[in-house]
This record gives C-alpha cells, structure tokens and sequence, in this order.
C-alpha cells in the first residue's frame, strides 16, 4: 500500500501529488518494490532489509541521503499463544523528502508525537520517539500480563500459563535486543548531527530520544530478570500444587481401601442373612454408619502420620 503525506500547519495530512513530503509504503507488492528500485533508486538490499524482520538496526549516510534500518514492536496478536515480536522498517532521507517502508500496513502517523513537525527530519525524528513510546506501552502491557499470570498460577496446575510466561520471557529478549541496537543507531545519529544539518532544538529533542531510549532498554532487562525468576518459581508451584493433588487423591483411595474390602468380602447378601431378623432399615443404617465411623478413623490416623512425619523431618532439617 502507497500514501503520501504533507506538512500543513504543523500537522500531517493525506497528499495525492507525485513528490509528497512523507512518503509510505506499507506491506509493498512486487510491483511497488520495482517502482522503488526504478523510480526512487532505492538499492534493493536497503529494501529487502526495511522488509526483514532478522535485520539488525543501522544506519548509513551516503552524500546527501541517510539511510536507517530501525526497530520497532509489532501489533500484539492474542489468538491461542500471546506472541509479541519485533518488525525492521526503513527510513530513507533525501532532500528534506522521508521515504518510509514497513511490512505492516498500520501506518502510525496519526499519533501525537507528529503534531507541530516542521520538516521531513523532525518527522524523522517524531518517529523514533513514537517508537520508544510503543516499546514502553508494550512493557507495561507485559507487567500487567505477569501478575495476572502470577495469580493464575499459584492456584493451576496446568501448563498453560507457565507457557504464556515463558512467551513474554521470549518477547522480553527480542524487544531488549531491538531496543539496544537502536540504542546504537540513535548514539550514531548524534555523532552525525552535523551531516544531519540539525537544528540545536532537534539535537535536544535527539538527546532526549536517546535518554528515553536508554531507560526503556533498563526497563527491559528489568522485567526480564525478575519474569525469567518468576518462571522458576512458578513452575515449583505448579509441581508442589500437582504433588499435594496426588497425596489427597491417594489418602481418599487408601481410606475406600478398607470399605471396599468389607464390602466385598461380607457382600449385601451375607450382610442381609446376619441380620435377618432384624429390620432393614436399622441394620443398613447401622452398616452405613459404620463405613463412615471407620473411614474417619483411617483418614485422622493416615493425616496425623503425616503430619507428624512431616515435623520430624522439619526438626532433622533445623
């Protein structure tokens, strides 16, 4: 998909002309990537790159043309497995003239970050930030996910939200290495500024790209160490939650033990001629009763047993 967009009182709006200031191409077909290469001069590995998402962020600066590689989340899907990944787009600088290619076809320019931009470089410069700001926003979607997890856990016995955990660990690492190497590229941004022909305001707003882009990078790691212990953790839970399941389902199989032994060896016809001249009623009660007072006594003699080997061994430990 092709869009063009103009800067028009420090707001970007749809263009229709042959130049735009902001030009896009989202998810190209073959036949535009042939008009990128012919018409634009765009190198077809700069655009195979910008559609790759295993390409590493970087930049390059060729006479008067910046060339970047960069970074950025992709629309989180929650079909069956929550699966966050990364995305590489390209952004191609050229006479005061942003080319952007991307393999989504949301094209993010009706955010706030590019309202009052002055030029195709603040425009640039807008989308870095406004990249920065969707790692954060996914961060904390990530925090938000952990503890509802967390709380799911304590009580499952499945291995369905240990998955889940071990999904968000795994987009933790890709969303760090993204956000580091664009570290690099915005670093190499800043020893460049002169190639740049930036303004002092647009090397502040730089520097504080790059200062959001470091405590992004903190944030990262931070929840990726304490998510990668919470999986050791919980996957304990889940193996003592499972172990205290058998030890009760065992208990209720070796108190039934007994009873269905009884039952089995005395059997309803035996039963009923002992107790034959009595009544029914009273002499099942009586049977019925019986099972019960004995299951009591096997279940309170079987708890306290573990009970109290459980204190010795607690004592021995100590």
């Amino acid at each position: 998909m092709k869009a063009g967009f103009e800067l028009k009182d420090g707001a970007l709006v749809p263009s229709t002309g042959e130049q735009p200031t902001i030009l896009v191409y989202a998810a190209p077909s073959e036949q535009e990537k042939q008009q990128l290469i012919a018409t634009l001069r765009l190198d077809a590995y700069d655009l195979e790159s910008a559609l790759d998402p295993d390409e590493i962020s970087r930049v390059e600066f060729a006479n008067d043309r910046v060339a970047l590689i960069w970074k950025r989340p992709k629309n989180a899907s929650f079909d069956q497995r929550l699966q966050l990944d990364v995305a590489s787009l390209g952004l191609f600088l050229h006479q005061d003239r942003l080319l952007v290619i991307m393999s989504e076809l949301a094209i993010p320019f009706a955010a706030k970050e590019f309202q009052g931009a002055g030029s195709a470089v603040e425009i640039l410069l807008r989308f870095l930030l406004h990249t920065v700001h969707h790692y954060l926003g996914h961060l904390k979607a990530i925090k938000q996910l952990t503890v509802e997890l967390e709380s799911k856990i304590s009580s499952s016995m499945e291995n369905r939200y240990l998955l889940q955990m071990f999904a968000l660990g795994e987009s933790l690492i890709y969303y760090l290495n993204a956000i580091e190497a664009n570290g690099a590229v915005l670093a190499k941004l800043r020893g460049n500024v002169e190639r740049l022909k930036l303004l002092r305001q647009q090397v502040e707003s730089l520097d504080d790209i790059i200062l959001e882009n470091q405590q992004c990078a903190r944030q990262a790691q931070i929840y990726s160490s304490v998510l990668s212990g919470l999986m050791d953790a919980r996957g304990t839970i889940i193996n003592n939650n499972m172990n205290v399941l058998l030890k009760n389902l065992t208990l209720i199989n070796i108190i039934f033990l007994p009873l269905n032994l009884i039952a089995s060896i005395g059997g309803m016809s035996e039963y009923s001629m002992m107790t034959k001249g009595a009544d029914w009623r009273l002499s099942y009660a009586i049977f019925s009763l019986g099972m019960v007072v004995l299951g009591w006594v096997t279940w309170v003699v079987l708890v306290r047993s573990l009970d109290k080997r459980q204190r010795k061994r607690e004592n021995f430990k100590h």
